[in-house]
Formats: C-alpha cells, structure tokens, sequence
C-alpha cells in the first residue's frame, strides 16, 4: 500500500460526505499513525486517552460518537472493549488498491528486519468488513505493551503480569536468559505465565504453614505468667 494514495483517497471520501466534521479527521489521523507504528498491520490495539491526546478532542462523548460514525460511514470496523484493561480494535480499511509497495511516512523506532516487516495477515477492504475474526498480534519484537496484555488477559493471566513481562525484557534488550536474541514472544509470555503460575502455587502452600507458626507463637504468649518472677 502507497500510504500517499492511500490517504488521498480518504480525503476524497470525505470531500464528498457531509457529515464528515474536523473530529472525524483528527481521529482518522490520529488512528493513522497507529497504524503505521504497528506497520500497517490490521488490528490496531488503541486506548481512549491516548487517542484523544493524539486527535486533539477534549470530550469523552465526542470521542466515543466520532469513532461510531466513522465506523458507519466505512473508514474503520470498530470493535469497543467491554474491559478496562483491553484496548478497543480497529481494522483500518485500505483505500489504495495499486499494489505498491507500502512507505512510510513517520519513522518508527523499533529495529526489525524485512522478514518481521512483512504482513502476516490480510489487510481490511471496504469489502471485507464483515468477513474478519482475526486475533492481530504481529511477530514483531519489540511487541506492542498494549498486545501485551491484551494477551496475557486471553491466556487468563492479570494485565499487570503483561506490564511485568514487557517492562522485564524491555529493560534487557529482549534477550532470553540475558545472552540470545528473543525469537517468539508468545513462547516467552506462555513460560511466563506457567512459572508464575508454580510460584503462586509454591507460595499458597507455604503460606498455611507460615500461619500456623503465627497461631502458634501467639498462643504461647497468650498462656504465658507474666505475675511469675524472672
């Protein structure tokens, strides 16, 4: 996809519909750069505050209207969130169907190789919007924190276990016991979660024990004479 095109035939679409405000744009905008972070990859994980940081809209309302009828007027599929630790999806539709190769326009810190940069799902046409059940979350490593925890929540793991996770290998480089070079990131979550798994296991029979000793001590000192001299 030529992201020039592209975006040329969305201002094209919305010269030509009426109910299309400066919210609609700002948020379209706004949701455009997600998806070029996430290389163009459909679906992109986005959370409110951040969008209406990025889109310039102060109201809650607003927000949540403008992403509706964009999602009516075929710009986007929106899927909301019922959770509050899982970010909304939205498929961004392609609108340039030349076949060029896709460019960039912003520079994405992430290192990656031209292997990991090629899209392992289909993209969204207008066409498509009702045939999609796709999960989303590309190979790439670094992974995005959001799908992140948006996985560990679908593997029935807390979000902060996720947070953990990320923050963990962000701050060694992504490297598996500090020397080779992270390959699959899923793999690395699921070890993740079993051990802390057994940890919590280890921890809960511990913890009777532990409890005892307590009841015990406190017991002692309960019977004990303080009246009887040293």
């Amino acid at each position: 996809m030529n992201y020039i095109r592209h975006l040329s035939a969305v201002f094209e679409k919305m010269d030509k519909e009426s109910q299309v405000t400066p919210y609609h744009i700002s948020l379209y905008m706004a949701l455009f750069r997600k998806w070029n972070n996430n290389f163009f990859n459909n679906p992109i994980s986005i959370a409110r505050g951040e969008m209406m940081v990025l889109a310039k809209i102060g109201s809650t309302n607003t927000y949540i209207r403008s992403l509706r009828e964009l999602d009516q007027l075929g710009f986007i599929k929106y899927n909301p969130s019922r959770s509050r630790h899982r970010g909304s999806l939205i498929y961004m539709f392609i609108f340039d169907n030349t076949g060029e190769q896709d460019v960039r326009p912003y520079k994405n810190n992430y290192k990656t190789n031209t292997h990991n940069m090629e899209i392992k799902e289909k993209n969204l046409t207008p066409s498509t919007k009702e045939s999609t059940n796709w999960s989303g979350y590309g190979p790439e490593i670094p992974p995005s924190e959001q799908h992140i925890q948006i996985y560990f929540e679908e593997k029935g793991s807390p979000p902060v276990e996720g947070e953990k996770f990320f923050n963990y290998y962000q701050s060694n480089g992504w490297l598996i016991g500090g020397k080779s070079k992270m390959k699959d990131w899923k793999a690395a979550a699921r070890n993740w979660i079993l051990n802390q798994k057994k940890f919590n296991s280890k921890t809960k029979k511990d913890n009777p024990q532990k409890k005892l000793s307590k009841s015990g001590s406190s017991k002692l000192n309960q019977d004990k004479n303080y009246n009887t001299p040293l």
